[in-house]
């Protein structure tokens, strides 16, 4: 396999400037895998994240790294994912953009979609989310009046003017809502105060109320919130799940924090076993990483798969919105490829 794969980065710019607790962003550079063998290729992205210490230097770096270990593992792809995913060295988003390019690669040599290659069984998937970023009202009011043929709609909250928002954006829908606080509301007290409002605004769930790492506090809230929370900067993988079985309802399980979709697979599996809700969530992501999460996406309760749909342009194609539905194609393998 030498010579056969590149890695390279690609500029994504947004429809709108994207704002969450933490910052805005106007546009995303990512790194790309293209990984080839027997005129076959597989995809990857890593849609790093410097919330977790992640960067564009430190993923191209972790791929290359990756990249070492299938180039002697040539014949055993699933054993040179295992091998990537337990390197620490690897950055997650790298190690997800790994996961997917071997995925996508094993899946079009056997002829089977990825789903198929992780012993996922098809169905219907619940309909995605589709995320209200923060920003001025008038400029909200319009978002949520775009997004007016999504099911439900994702707020994203955590500022010093919640109600404000929350009041703009109930001003001009009645859709089901979502909330996202983003660690951004940073005491018990004050989240509770801000969610027993929201519960009577036709919210369905809270996500990451309190800033991660503080269990107590969030075992404190969970006891006295009348709406689910879900836990998403307190969940990375597997090993995270036990801990939060007592004080979240959920989890929100991205794949570029996991490490891939064959962690994200055993997460869904794992939080089952403790009887924990699932959502699947992205980040900004183009429909190459968006569509290897969508092959679980039948697996779990709630679906967050907008990343791509926040694009001003798409660099893949293959994956379909079906009636508030992200649906893959039935190719092999992820089922996307470059645009």
């Amino acid at each position: 396999m030498e010579d056969c794969y590149q890695i390279f980065t690609q500029r994504l710019e947004l429809t709108n400037p994207w704002t969450i607790s933490r910052g805005t962003a106007a546009q995303k550079e990512y790194a790309y895998l293209k990984l080839e063998s027997g005129g076959l290729t597989g995809w990857g992205e890593a849609a790093h994240n410097s919330r977790y210490g992640e960067s564009l230097g430190s993923v191209r770096a972790g791929l290359e790294l990756g990249m070492a270990w299938i180039l002697e593992n040539p014949t055993d792809l699933a054993g040179a994912a295992g091998r990537i995913f337990a390197d620490p060295a690897i950055p997650r988003s790298a190690k997800a953009a790994l996961d997917m390019a071997l995925l996508d690669l094993e899946g079009k040599q056997r002829g089977l979609p990825a789903r198929a290659v992780l012993g996922i069984v098809e169905t219907v998937p619940p309909v995605t989310s589709f995320s209200i970023g923060i920003d001025d009202l008038d400029t909200i009011r319009a978002k949520v009046l775009a997004a007016g043929d999504y099911a439900v709609l994702k707020i994203k909250l955590g500022t010093d003017h919640d109600e404000a928002i929350m009041a703009a954006v109930r001003e001009v829908t009645d859709q089901p809502l979502r909330v996202d606080a983003n660690e951004g509301w940073k005491d018990p007290e004050t989240a509770l105060r801000h969610i027993v409002r929201l519960a009577g605004q036709g919210v369905e769930l809270i996500e990451q109320p309190l800033p991660a790492g503080r269990l107590d506090e969030v075992a404190w809230l969970r006891e006295r919130s009348p709406l689910p929370l879900f836990a998403d900067e307190d969940v990375m993988d597997s090993a995270d799940i036990a801990k939060l079985a007592g004080c979240y309802h959920g989890i929100n399980i991205k794949l570029m924090k996991a490490g891939g979709p064959r962690e994200a697979w055993r997460m869904i599996q794992r939080a089952r076993e403790h009887g924990l809700k699932i959502m699947l969530g992205c980040m900004i992501e183009s429909s190459c990483g968006i569509s290897a999460a969508a092959h679980l996406s039948g697996a779990v309760d709630f679906v967050d798969l907008d990343g791509h749909l926040l694009l001003a342009a798409d660099p893949f194609r293959g994956l379909r919105l079906e009636a508030g539905r992200v649906r893959t194609s039935e190719a092999p393998g992820l089922g996307v490829e470059w645009v």
